[in-house]
């Protein structure tokens, strides 16, 4: 009897171990797995001058001017 005690404490110490070890190295590691991820208002502003391309044309540009001003009113 005081031998199946002996081997349950010990491996009950053996997972307690394991578990401060991985517990350790998840704090260790966990800074350098976060990156800065941009802000939402950052990525859209990216995919918009990516998508959007500037107008040359001036008539093209006072029709583009004149339609969003009406969009306004």
């Amino acid at each position: 009897m005081p031998t199946s005690l002996l081997t349950f404490i010990i491996i009950i110490s053996i997972a307690a171990v394991i578990a401060i070890v991985a517990f350790v190295i998840y704090r260790i590691l966990m800074p350098k797995l976060k990156e800065e991820k941009p802000s939402d208002e950052d990525i859209l502003n990216e995919e918009m001058t990516r998508i959007l391309q500037p107008i040359d044309d001036p008539e093209t540009a006072k029709e583009v001017s004149e339609y969003k001003n009406e969009e306004d009113e």
